[in-house]
């Protein structure tokens, strides 16, 4: 068994992470993403260079009125298995400032409680600073005691709670040093 790395979206992970997909979806997100559509090999492949690109662009499901931002997105994989997600935003907008933070990481289902949430967390802190970014926001529900947990452990310190809106749930907000 090899160790669990960072890499950029790739074709290479497409029957992992479809299966992912699947997992989420029973849990209610990502619903936007069509997995009938991106099995499909053309659409697959325009996904992963889209998730590549470093564009700014807007996080789905999101409205129009919010400025795209530029982020590297990241899987996290191992022995050819697609584990999770982190995306990682160069700088922040103001919607990001309450509500989305610079990071936002997930892990496939049947993958959790197994270290690798930690795992992309902490592989990801370089990367983080080598985009230019010292200091991390994340924002996590208030009842997820699993992400404030990772975060915590990694040194991340608590803000404040945002407001609940019409829109967006209550977050906190974590700071996460990364240089």
């Amino acid at each position: 068994m090899s160790a669990s790395k960072l890499v950029r979206p790739s074709i290479e992970y497409k029957d992992s992470y479809l299966e992912s997909l699947s997992e989420y979806h029973e849990e209610g997100r990502y619903k936007y993403r069509n997995a009938a559509l991106l099995a499909q090999d053309d659409n697959f492949k325009r996904f992963v260079e889209d998730l590549c690109s470093e564009q700014g662009r807007l996080h789905q499901p999101m409205q129009d009125w919010v400025e795209p931002m530029p982020e590297t997105v990241l899987w996290l994989v191992k022995d050819g298995t697609y584990l999770g997600s982190i995306e990682i935003r160069h700088r922040l907008n103001w919607h990001l400032e309450k509500w989305g933070g610079h990071v936002h990481f997930v892990i496939r289902p049947s993958m959790r409680n197994k270290g690798y949430g930690k795992k992309i967390l902490k592989k990801a802190m370089p990367v983080i600073n080598y985009l230019g970014i010292d200091k991390a926001l994340l924002t996590v529900e208030p009842d997820d005691e699993r992400a404030i947990h990772i975060i915590e452990q990694l040194g991340g310190k608590l803000e404040d709670t945002t407001q609940a809106t019409e829109c967006f749930p209550a977050l906190n907000r974590y700071w996460l040093d990364c240089s």
